[in-house]
Protein backbone atom coordinates (compact mmCIF):
# COMPACT_ATOMS: atom_id res chain seq x y z
CA UNK A 1 0.00 0.00 0.00
CA UNK A 2 1.20 3.49 -0.81
CA UNK A 3 1.54 5.36 2.47
CA UNK A 4 3.18 8.51 1.16
CA UNK A 5 1.57 11.81 1.99
CA UNK A 6 2.22 14.89 -0.19
CA UNK A 7 4.41 16.31 2.58
CA UNK A 8 6.66 13.23 2.81
CA UNK A 9 10.23 13.58 1.55
CA UNK A 10 13.63 11.96 1.41
CA UNK A 11 16.11 12.72 4.17
CA UNK A 12 19.05 11.02 2.47
CA UNK A 13 19.85 8.48 -0.24
CA UNK A 14 22.82 6.18 -0.70
CA UNK A 15 23.34 4.41 -4.04
CA UNK A 16 25.94 1.72 -4.51
CA UNK A 17 26.48 0.96 -8.18
CA UNK A 18 28.60 -1.99 -9.19
CA UNK A 19 29.89 -2.63 -12.68
CA UNK A 20 32.97 -2.30 -14.83
CA UNK A 21 31.29 -0.12 -17.47
CA UNK A 22 29.89 2.54 -15.13
CA UNK A 23 30.78 6.03 -16.26
CA UNK A 24 30.96 8.52 -13.34
CA UNK A 25 30.05 11.44 -15.62
CA UNK A 26 26.79 9.70 -16.59
CA UNK A 27 25.92 9.24 -12.94
CA UNK A 28 26.73 12.88 -12.19
CA UNK A 29 24.59 14.10 -15.11
CA UNK A 30 21.66 11.92 -14.05
CA UNK A 31 21.84 13.26 -10.49
CA UNK A 32 22.06 16.82 -11.80
CA UNK A 33 18.92 16.29 -13.93
CA UNK A 34 17.07 14.89 -10.91
CA UNK A 35 17.97 17.95 -8.85
CA UNK A 36 17.07 20.42 -11.62
CA UNK A 37 13.73 18.79 -12.41
CA UNK A 38 13.04 18.21 -8.73
CA UNK A 39 11.83 14.70 -9.49
CA UNK A 40 12.65 13.67 -5.94
CA UNK A 41 11.37 15.66 -2.98
CA UNK A 42 13.95 16.22 -0.26
CA UNK A 43 13.79 17.77 3.18
CA UNK A 44 13.02 21.50 3.06
CA UNK A 45 15.60 22.48 5.71
CA UNK A 46 18.78 21.15 4.11
CA UNK A 47 20.49 20.25 0.85
CA UNK A 48 19.57 17.17 -1.13
CA UNK A 49 21.75 14.40 0.25
CA UNK A 50 22.46 11.82 -2.44
CA UNK A 51 25.60 9.77 -2.00
CA UNK A 52 26.86 7.48 -4.75
CA UNK A 53 29.52 4.81 -4.39
CA UNK A 54 30.88 3.20 -7.53
CA UNK A 55 32.42 -0.24 -7.32
CA UNK A 56 33.96 -2.63 -9.79
CA UNK A 57 32.43 -6.04 -10.38
CA UNK A 58 33.99 -8.91 -8.52
CA UNK A 59 36.00 -11.17 -10.82
CA UNK A 60 35.07 -14.08 -8.55
CA UNK A 61 31.28 -13.83 -8.91
CA UNK A 62 29.46 -14.59 -12.15
CA UNK A 63 26.75 -12.10 -13.08
CA UNK A 64 24.57 -11.75 -16.17
CA UNK A 65 24.06 -8.02 -15.58
CA UNK A 66 26.53 -5.39 -16.76
CA UNK A 67 25.59 -3.10 -13.90
CA UNK A 68 23.86 -3.76 -10.59
CA UNK A 69 22.89 -1.43 -7.81
CA UNK A 70 21.62 -1.01 -4.30
CA UNK A 71 19.78 1.97 -2.88
CA UNK A 72 19.35 2.72 0.80
CA UNK A 73 17.10 5.67 1.56
CA UNK A 74 15.67 7.37 4.62
CA UNK A 75 12.19 8.74 3.90
CA UNK A 76 9.70 10.47 6.17
CA UNK A 77 6.90 8.13 5.02
CA UNK A 78 8.39 5.71 7.56
CA UNK A 79 6.36 7.68 10.11
CA UNK A 80 3.14 6.28 8.63
CA UNK A 81 4.39 2.70 8.94
CA UNK A 82 5.51 3.17 12.53
CA UNK A 83 2.22 4.95 13.31
CA UNK A 84 0.29 1.97 11.96
CA UNK A 85 2.46 -0.32 14.10
CA UNK A 86 1.66 1.79 17.18
CA UNK A 87 -2.09 1.64 16.57
CA UNK A 88 -1.89 -2.15 16.22
CA UNK A 89 0.14 -2.34 19.43
CA UNK A 90 -2.38 -0.11 21.24
CA UNK A 91 -5.27 -2.41 20.25
CA UNK A 92 -3.40 -5.48 21.49
CA UNK A 93 -2.35 -3.72 24.70
CA UNK A 94 -5.91 -2.52 25.45
CA UNK A 95 -7.14 -6.12 25.29
CA UNK A 96 -4.02 -7.46 27.04
CA UNK A 97 -3.82 -9.98 24.23
CA UNK A 98 -0.76 -12.23 23.82
CA UNK A 99 0.85 -10.93 27.04
CA UNK A 100 0.51 -14.05 29.21
CA UNK A 101 3.84 -15.49 28.10
CA UNK A 102 5.62 -12.25 28.92
CA UNK A 103 4.08 -12.01 32.38
CA UNK A 104 5.63 -15.38 33.22
CA UNK A 105 9.08 -13.87 32.80
CA UNK A 106 10.69 -12.30 35.90
CA UNK A 107 11.22 -8.99 34.09
CA UNK A 108 7.48 -8.55 33.44
CA UNK A 109 5.93 -10.16 36.53
CA UNK A 110 5.18 -6.87 38.26
CA UNK A 111 4.38 -4.68 35.26
CA UNK A 112 4.82 -4.14 31.55
CA UNK A 113 6.79 -0.89 31.81
CA UNK A 114 9.32 -2.08 29.22
CA UNK A 115 6.54 -2.32 26.63
CA UNK A 116 5.26 1.12 27.52
CA UNK A 117 8.76 2.57 27.32
CA UNK A 118 9.32 0.98 23.92
CA UNK A 119 5.99 2.36 22.70
CA UNK A 120 7.01 5.84 23.84
CA UNK A 121 10.35 5.52 21.99
CA UNK A 122 8.61 4.57 18.74
CA UNK A 123 6.18 7.49 19.20
CA UNK A 124 9.18 9.83 19.52
CA UNK A 125 10.52 8.39 16.27
CA UNK A 126 7.21 9.08 14.52
CA UNK A 127 7.20 12.65 15.86
CA UNK A 128 10.78 13.16 14.66
CA UNK A 129 10.00 11.92 11.13
CA UNK A 130 6.97 14.24 10.95
CA UNK A 131 9.05 17.16 12.20
CA UNK A 132 11.61 16.45 9.44
CA UNK A 133 8.97 17.45 6.88
CA UNK A 134 8.75 21.00 8.25
CA UNK A 135 11.03 23.89 7.34
CA UNK A 136 11.58 24.70 11.00
CA UNK A 137 12.97 21.24 11.81
CA UNK A 138 16.37 22.63 12.82
CA UNK A 139 14.59 24.16 15.85
CA UNK A 140 12.80 20.88 16.71
CA UNK A 141 15.40 19.65 19.19
CA UNK A 142 15.27 22.98 21.05
CA UNK A 143 11.55 22.53 21.70
CA UNK A 144 12.19 19.23 23.46
CA UNK A 145 15.05 20.63 25.55
CA UNK A 146 12.89 23.53 26.76
CA UNK A 147 10.05 21.28 28.01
Amino acid sequence: ANTRKPSSCYISILNIIQGNDVEPTQIHKALQRMRERQTIKFIPWGPASIQVALARKSPFLASTNKVSGFMLANHTSMAELFDRLLSQYDRIRRRNAFLDNYRREPMFQDNLDEFDSARETVQCLVDEYRACERKDYVDYGGEIAEE
